[in-house]
């Protein structure tokens, strides 16, 4: 069984504990233990992933690296010095680090948005707030089908006529005259859906709930899983045993028991969706020979 095609409850708190590790905790090695995981899921599941998404990410990493050490200046270790402010040693890792952190949470999310679909939240949200639920599947809905209406709209306008392009001031005008289009087409179609809602009875009655997702034995061992590397790790953060510190001078990593421990457990969660893809293929593939 592929990975999204687990619980919907079991994938969500995989995620959620993975994205909130890599968020607060800045070890060297959880970052890149991450990454991989991140990396190894995103490119299994887009068959090499889509060269535009790497590209945005290898820019906002290489910005987010070279701005700290511009702007900030803290550590003791000075490389070389540019119009009287030093570029420190510490500085330039810990940008590398900051933007390491925040490419991997980008890597995260992007599978997150890929696997969890509207439906897959409605399940997740509904048994706890039902409203919550509803809100997010009407938002995630309404997304695409804005950026088809701001198609529709444009070529309209363009074959009346009206969308022209061959000045920044008619660009930004014709622009304009979109958006304030699509906010009227945006409140109508709110209108619209509330007051269907409202004829077909919604909220006049106790609310039946059709799911069809199972929870599985896997999904008891992933959810378990998960939640068991998310404690440890969290009470090791809490502990000190995973802290690096890259101010005043950059410490060693450590490498105690305790920490290797986190690190095995972390990596193992963080390839896990990679493994469980991998081994789908692979069979898939085995079954499709002997056919």
């Amino acid at each position: 069984m592929a990975f999204e095609e687990h619980n919907p409850t079991a994938v969500f708190l995989y995620f959620m504990i993975v994205m909130l590790i890599t968020m607060f905790c800045m070890n060297p090695v959880i970052l890149m233990l991450s990454l991989t995981g991140a990396l190894c899921l995103y490119c299994v599941r887009n068959a090499g992933g889509k060269r535009q998404f790497h590209l945005f990410i290898a820019v906002l990493f290489t910005l987010t690296a070279l701005i700290n050490p511009i702007f900030y200046h803290n550590g003791v270790t000075v490389l070389f010095v540019v119009n009287d402010s030093p570029i420190t040693l510490e500085a330039a890792v810990y940008g590398v680090f900051a933007g390491l952190m925040i490419c991997t949470t980008l890597y995260w999310f992007r599978s997150f948005s890929e696997i969890f679909t509207s439906d897959r939240l409605l399940y997740v949200f509904g048994s706890f707030s039902p409203k919550v639920a509803l809100l997010l599947s009407m938002t995630l809905r309404f997304i695409p089908l804005f950026r088809l209406q701001t198609k529709k709209t444009e070529a309209a306008q363009k074959a009346l006529g009206l969308y022209c392009a061959d000045s920044l001031p008619d660009t930004v005008r014709a622009k304009a005259r979109v958006f304030s289009v699509m906010v009227t087409w945006g409140l109508e179609n709110g209108i619209i859906t509330a007051d269907s809602m409202s004829a077909r009875g919604y909220g006049t009655g106790r609310r039946t709930r059709f799911s069809r997702f199972r929870f599985r034995r896997c999904d008891a061992f992933l959810l378990s899983f998960s939640l068991a590397v998310g404690v440890f790790t969290a009470i090791m953060l809490m502990t000190g045993a995973l802290d690096f510190a890259f101010y005043p001078k950059l410490c060693t990593v450590p490498l105690t028991i305790p920490a290797s421990a986190s690190y095995i457990c972390f990596g193992a969660l963080a390839l896990a969706p990679s493994f469980i893809e991998i081994k789908e293929s692979l069979k898939w593939k085995y079954l499709l020979s002997k056919i």
